[in-house]
């Protein structure tokens, strides 16, 4: 018995090791799709800033301008800002990853979803920081930029605090696009049903006005531009999620259970 159990207890251990050599291999994978993404943009770092930069740029006044404050800000920011478009490049290389490590793990018929989930969460993930970029940014720094006018004050923006603005709604818009995503997830898991779904919608305009209030600027527009999407895509995610509702008669199949 003692025997049997320690045979037990090293084939545990293997196996444990086997799937964290795995997970490296894994992450040396995507990390590697970042970096060779990063080398190929690098050169172009401070044209794809100015790019990132746009929309404020165009909202100043005249003479208004960008700064900066930090000595080597000059050469980190535009670094960071392309090492956040490699990212996305690569992103589709890292959730492959991600989900080559975890799919032999699924029941079938979850294997069969991640794919549409991955694919449906990342092109969502680019419309929420397109929705930003182009309608969020432009909208809030006009608003500012008027605002500001009266007061006489020469409107300069530090470009690590333009960065860091910038990625922050980015993170916000990108994961408010998600909720369709969350939905459908929570509905085919059996977690919730599409009745409660629509039960709780007065609730569900609340949070989404509270969540624009806490992560926007201290303005009204730039939080009716976060909450009403994020309304708006709820009520996608529950017309979608009615495909995905689970039935009576699903059965759940383990991965080798026919062979």
């Amino acid at each position: 018995m003692t025997e049997n159990q320690s045979t037990e207890d090293f084939g545990l251990q293997e196996s444990f090791l086997s799937h964290l050599f795995e997970l490296r291999d894994r992450i040396i994978k995507a990390s590697a799709a970042i970096l060779l993404a990063f080398v190929c943009l690098v050169y172009w770092a401070p044209d794809i800033f100015h790019l990132f930069a746009q929309p404020l740029l165009e909202a100043l006044p005249a003479g208004g301008k960008m700064i900066v404050t930090d000595v080597t800000g000059s050469f980190f920011v535009p670094m960071k800002v392309t090492m956040l478009v490699a990212f996305l490049i690569a992103l589709p290389v890292v959730m492959y990853q991600l989900w080559a490590f975890i799919a032999p793990g699924l029941y079938l018929h979850e294997r069969r979803l991640i794919l549409p989930l991955v694919i449906s969460s990342y092109a969502l993930f680019i419309v929420g920081m397109s929705f930003a970029y182009f309608l969020v940014f432009p909208t809030v720094f006009r608003f500012m930029a008027h605002y500001n006018a009266p007061l006489g004050a020469e409107m300069s923006t530090d470009i690590d605090n333009y960065l860091s603005f910038a990625m922050t709604t980015f993170l916000a818009f990108g994961i408010t696009f998600e909720v369709p995503v969350v939905v459908v997830v929570l509905v085919r898991m059996g977690m919730v049903s599409l009745a409660k779904l629509k039960e709780i919608r007065p609730y569900v305009v609340v949070g989404a006005f509270i969540v624009a209030a806490v992560v926007t600027p201290p303005d009204v527009l730039s939080q009716l531009l976060l909450a009403v999407p994020m309304v708006l895509l709820y009520e996608l995610g529950i017309l979608v999620a009615r495909f995905y509702a689970p039935k009576p008669s699903d059965e759940e199949e383990i991965p080798g259970a026919n062979s």
